[in-house]
């Protein structure tokens, strides 16, 4: 199965990792909170964690330095070699046609694979891989781009496109899937999966960040700003009402642990 030649060309020739790594502001805050929802969920290391489309290995390298047996499947063969080059076991590998054997990790992450399927087939063949990889009981952390929080960009030309179809095409990216939150859900529990818990990993904060970033010049907005983003992300987790205003989603699922 081959990947839109954009998506390919893009992360190919780009650092994946330094968007979460530079210091910006913005992937800060996505680090850190991806960091911390996925300890509280996931289980105790040395868990088995497949990390589908975990690029050059920046979550993957926590994950390990913290006990867990992590390895990395992902379909663009420079961040499989960045991957290797940290020492962390990697393979090039596809999300919709997974080569690990059934029912054989404690846990998996698709933290990049979704909103890089832009047609519904392919998801759905994601999310069944999956499932058929991770144990019964096992945890599924799936992340997604959030159609609707475009809405609060002031100015955005696509905006009303991404909020309406969902899809993104650029001239200077990738082609781009953005969920409704509820379609987010009811992709998992197509596939089999519980009930998903939804988190906004950016929280209310990430249109402000991103204003103050074009009004200042600059990307690390300081201590004061960061600390006040991840609090709002963290309180809106116990107001699911405000999953709508962040950009980026993450979706915890669990396989039933009987049929």
């Amino acid at each position: 199965m081959a990947l839109l030649p954009d998506i390919t060309a893009f992360y190919g020739a780009g650092d994946e990792a330094a968007r979460l790594t530079s210091g910006r502001t913005i992937g800060t805050v996505e680090l850190v909170r991806t960091q911390e929802l996925l300890r509280a969920h996931l289980p105790p290391s040395p868990a088995s964690v497949l990390d589908v489309g975990g690029g050059p290995g920046v979550h993957a390298r926590w994950l390990t330095e913290s006990g867990y047996q992590v390895l990395v499947v992902d379909p663009v063969q420079e961040h499989v070699r960045q991957a290797r080059h940290q020492g962390l076991a990697a393979f090039v590998g596809d999300a919709r046609q997974l080569d690990q054997a059934d029912v054989s990790f404690d846990a998996v992450l698709m933290l990049g694979p979704l909103y890089h399927l832009p047609d519904g087939a392919g998801r759905s063949r994601a999310w069944r891989e999956a499932h058929r990889v991770v144990k019964p009981g096992g945890l599924v952390a799936a992340a997604a781009l959030n159609r609707y929080a475009k809405l609060l960009e002031l100015g955005s030309p696509t905006a009303l496109d991404i909020a309406t179809t969902g899809l993104r095409v650029r001239r200077d990216g990738p082609t781009t899937y953005y969920h409704a939150p509820s379609e987010l859900c009811a992709e998992a529990r197509q596939a089999g999966f519980d009930e998903p818990t939804v988190y906004g990993l950016h929280g209310p904060a990430y249109e402000a960040l991103r204003a103050e970033e074009r009004r200042t010049g600059t990307k690390d907005l300081g201590a004061r700003a960061l600390e006040t983003a991840l609090a709002a992300a963290r309180f809106a987790d116990s107001h699911p009402e405000l999953v709508v205003s962040s950009l980026h989603l993450l979706a915890v699922v669990r396989r039933p642990c009987t049929p």
